[in-house]
């Protein structure tokens, strides 16, 4: 009995990812099918070779990918700078579009002087004792420098599933206890909401070593 409650339980394991995996593809698959609609019916694929799916998505990913070449060159930069003046000027898509661009920024940047999604911390949030985990973006500067004093830093602090949104928090950093598992690892734990945790690393005699 015991063996065939735990091939059941071993069977939901497996089947429980996979489904709901398989489900959130076919989700994205079938909203970004839609894309092919903004263009004319002339130009649709489907008035010529009927549904097809899977095309949607293909159109988006060359559509970003035309959208990253033009606007890497000088006519594109003007024109992309002409644009931004013209939302900065609308409060609300300014304040969507200037949170959007710089989260993303923030996340695809190379690390450089600290900065950038690339130093996973532990921190001690919402009360002493319990602890969250966040992302150095950057050490404090300017007023919040002048303001609060050295040894501080600015750390992102994700939701759960959701790790697009969060909080901002000005922490010593002394008070932050620096991980060694890598940013996909964190975001992974933070979307799971921990069940897919990284392996640990304990030290020993100086010396950091892989759990096994």
């Amino acid at each position: 009995m015991n063996r065939l409650k735990g091939y059941f339980i071993t069977g939901l394991l497996v089947v429980v990812p996979l489904y709901i995996t398989a489900y959130i593809v076919t989700l994205i698959v079938r909203s970004v099918d839609n894309a092919v609609n903004i263009l004319p019916s002339a130009l649709r694929p489907d008035t010529y070779l009927g549904h097809i799916p899977g095309v949607g998505l293909l159109f988006t990913l060359a559509g970003i990918f035309i959208v990253g070449a033009f606007t890497s060159n000088f006519a594109g930069k003007r024109l992309l700078a002409l644009g931004e003046k013209i939302v900065a000027k609308i409060p609300v898509m300014r304040m969507l579009y200037n949170g959007t661009k710089q989260f993303m920024e923030t996340f695809f940047a190379k690390e450089k002087d600290g900065q950038g999604f690339r130093k996973v911390v532990l921190i001690e949030f919402p009360r002493k004792g319990v602890y969250s985990i966040g992302f150095i973006t950057s050490k404090t500067r300017g007023e919040l420098r002048t303001l609060i004093g050295d040894g501080m830093i600015n750390v992102f602090l994700p939701t759960t599933p959701n790790p697009t949104s969060g909080f901002f928090m000005v922490v010593p950093e002394k008070e932050a206890i620096h991980l060694d598992m890598s940013v996909e690892d964190a975001f992974k734990c933070i979307m799971t909401g921990g069940i897919i945790v990284p392996e640990a690393a304990s030290i020993k005699d100086g010396v950091k070593i892989k759990a096994v």
